[in-house]
């Protein structure tokens, strides 16, 4: 056998492995439905994924739509309140997502309509829910301020006309909103801790706070700290909260990234320089996504 037929067979092998290794172990018709199903899933991936994000970088990609952000007040203290809104907004919620799913842990049907009633909030569309807490807080005729007049006599404050006081309404409305998710999500994580581990603590004398500091809490803390992250990356892209109770204001006081990203690019027709007001928070969701993905990969199979 000559040098050419070897090096023939070899192309050959090599063309057969790779031919394997593509199809999975998949032959004649099954490789054929097998591609039939997938191109649809890759169109709608790469028209409704690819090409938008793809796009999104190429038009905040100019290093002087960034210089003009900086020079902006306004961006400067979008910056400060998204800060705020993460830190307090996701911690607080989450906080007492946890203790709550330990009050929801409790026998008895009656704790089972009050669960029912709590997830509400979470269950009800936001548009309007955010609007009705936006119309609640007005400071003339708003229920918040006419229930305070009523019942002590008390001239409520401009719950929407003061930064600070509105910022922090917007953050209470999105921990009302979320917090019932969230403390799903850990009730779930609870009512998988063993029994067998719980009899065990109550044996011992664990009980309590010293039940859940030293049982349940640790069992908890890789569910808690994956849940809190996916939380914060979900929060920088909420605008819901800012744009339907504050609507940025009072004078665009009260804007996190998402919702300035909105009004430059509508309000002020400058969409390059919106994408890039929300671009702008990608050095703090990169690090954010690839711990998450690095806990996912490490974390065992358990709690």
């Amino acid at each position: 056998m000559d040098s050419t037929s070897v090096l023939d067979i070899g192309h050959r092998a090599r063309r057969r492995t790779r031919s394997r290794y593509w199809r999975g172990g998949l032959r004649g018709s099954e490789y054929a439905w097998a591609i039939a199903f997938l191109v649809p899933y890759a169109g709608v991936f790469l028209a409704f994924v690819a090409y938008p994000v793809l796009y999104g970088l190429w038009m905040g990609s100019e290093a002087s739509l960034y210089s003009e952000l900086l020079s902006d007040p306004i961006y400067l203290s979008t910056v400060v309140n998204t800060l705020l809104y993460l830190a307090i907004g996701v911690n607080l919620k989450m906080f007492l997502a946890l203790l709550l799913s330990g009050f929801f842990m409790r026998p008895g049907w009656w704790m089972k309509a009050l669960l029912l009633i709590y997830v509400l909030p979470w269950a009800v569309p936001a548009l309007p829910t955010f609007i009705s807490i936006h119309w609640m807080l007005n400071g003339d005729w708003g229920l918040l301020n006419n229930a305070l007049y009523a019942l002590f006599h008390i001239q409520g404050p401009s719950w929407l006309g003061e930064r600070w006081l509105a910022l922090g309404s917007a953050i209470i409305s999105h921990i009302w909103k979320w917090m019932p998710f969230w403390t799903v999500i850990l009730l779930a994580g609870r009512m998988a801790i063993p029994m067998e581990i719980r009899d065990a603590a109550k044996v011992d004398g664990a009980t309590g706070l010293h039940s859940f500091v030293h049982i349940s809490f640790p069992l908890l803390a890789n569910l808690y700290l994956i849940c809190t992250l996916l939380s914060t990356i979900f929060t920088l892209g909420d605008f819901n909260s800012v744009t339907f109770v504050t609507g940025g204001g009072p004078a665009n006081t009260t804007h996190v990234l998402a919702t300035l990203g909105i009004r430059d690019a509508f309000d002020i027709s400058q969409p390059r320089l919106g994408v890039a007001a929300v671009m702008s928070a990608l050095p703090l969701m990169i690090p954010l996504v690839i711990l998450l993905m690095r806990k996912l990969r490490t974390t065992e199979v358990q709690l």
